[in-house]
């Protein structure tokens, strides 16, 4: 009978219907596929028993988190090869329902089915979130911030380097993450125009960063929001280290309940992703009505390519399940036309995409240069978690699968002056 990795690639051709561009080594040491190629490590049955009973993505982020699936060499590499066959899939090409129509591809199914073992359905991972209806309520919108950020800042320190800044940072060439960082956060304070003795609300503030480079570089008052109880710990510390708490305040709250307007600006990076499409105009709705006639809104999201189809939309489901629960992309045209509904007008759009790529490349070169600290400050399958989505992540956006948007927006007074200079790239 032939070994382990030649079924399984013989398999895998059969149903994806194209050459396997990977290479396989399976868990009685045998390897089939290009010999040059990154190689896939199926440690065990159980990887293919999670495939079977969760086939598609969630499988294999499964046997991936449990360490029943691993990469050996480029990591990038690996998943480039991988990715290319699931966008082609979601791009026209077969799909798997399409695919389990032709004969032998049952026939390698059944073949898969006798390799995997007894067929038992392994649990989850520990890491996973059960997957639900996007409510986008207070409680269940607490309730994901604290499975994605309440992991420990230490890990985050890890990860993210001193400014403890999680969204894109602002390269230039020769630039280092801390730079980078800086000059995103001053980037921000110029569109918004900041000034002494105004006030900013800054939505989702995350550990502070924001808030003190506002305070600290810009002379503001800052309340910033954040539904992560760990974030503000932390951020409150910051703070009083850098003498700001006359000019700083960290809140626990959720910014639907921020009632104590008007402000001059508002900054929201990295933050709307988690307000769900439904709640999206009230998101906007809100902010509107917190800022002063003539103030500023700068409006830093993620953004996905927009579909033929857009009720087809659905969420990535490892993302969903071991990443950022209920968070939502939206095109930069829907996440445009929800702000002008929402009163404001919109003045400037500055796409930083390849900015988020090597951002995230240097996530990943942080946590694997730490990486068992990493693993004892969190978990073993946690840390595989935050490896995976950083280093696909970065492949995404270099790809323009998915890009990252800041958006200008003023609510504009009565007289219709927007406040803003002529030639508007000068910010200020």
């Amino acid at each position: 009978m032939a070994d382990a990795a030649s079924r399984l690639g013989r398999v895998a051709e059969q149903v994806l219907g194209v050459p396997l561009p990977v290479r396989l080594r399976a868990w009685d040491g045998s390897q089939a596929g290009p010999p040059d190629a990154p190689t896939f490590v199926v440690r065990n049955r159980r990887a293919l028993r999670r495939m079977l009973f969760k086939p598609g993505e969630l499988g294999l982020a499964r046997a991936w988190v449990a360490g029943d699936l691993d990469i050996e060499g480029d990591l990038y590499a690996a998943l480039a090869a991988v990715s290319e066959l699931v966008w082609e899939r979601g791009e026209g090409g077969r799909t798997l329902v399409q695919a389990l129509r032709e004969p032998e591809v049952r026939a390698a199914v059944r073949e898969l089915l006798r390799l995997a073992g007894p067929p038992i359905p392994p649990a989850p991972p520990r890491e996973e979130v059960r997957r639900r209806r996007h409510l986008h309520t207070r409680h269940s919108d607490r309730r994901a911030i604290s499975h994605h950020y309440d992991v420990g800042n230490d890990f985050y320190e890890i990860v993210l380097g001193p400014s403890m800044v999680y969204s894109c940072a602002y390269w230039e060439d020769g630039g280092t993450l801390e730079g980078a960082q800086r000059d995103k956060l001053e980037l921000v304070c110029a569109k918004l125009g900041l000034t002494p003795g105004q006030r900013l609300l800054d939505v989702g503030c995350g550990w502070g960063s924001m808030a003190i480079q506002a305070a600290r570089e810009h002379g503001v008052s800052v309340v910033g929001v954040t539904l992560s109880q760990e974030q503000a710990a932390f951020a409150r510390k910051r703070v009083a280290d850098e003498g700001l708490t006359d000019r700083v305040e960290i809140r626990v709250q959720d910014y639907r309940d921020v009632t104590d307007g008007p402000y001059d600006a508002i900054s929201s990076i990295g933050m709307a992703e988690h307000v769900g499409a439904e709640r999206y105009l009230e998101y906007a709705q809100n902010l509107h009505g917190l800022l002063k006639p003539g103030g500023r809104l700068l409006n830093h999201q993620i953004a996905r390519r927009p579909q033929r189809d857009e009720s087809a939309y659905d969420v990535d489901e490892f993302i969903d399940a071991y990443v950022f629960p209920d968070g939502e992309l939206a095109p930069i045209g829907t996440t445009v036309t929800q702000l002008e509904r929402a009163g404001f007008e919109v003045r400037d759009v500055e796409s930083i995409r390849e900015h988020y790529a090597r951002t995230l490349r240097q996530w990943v070169a942080n946590l694997e240069a730490d990486w068992k600290h990493a693993v004892r400050l969190t978990s073993f399958g946690r840390a595989r978690v935050w490896r995976l989505y950083m280093a696909a992540s970065a492949l995404a956006f270099e790809r323009n699968r998915i890009g990252v948007n800041q958006v200008l927006a003023v609510k504009p007074p009565e007289s219709g002056a927007s406040g803003l200079p002529l030639r508007t790239r000068t910010w200020n």
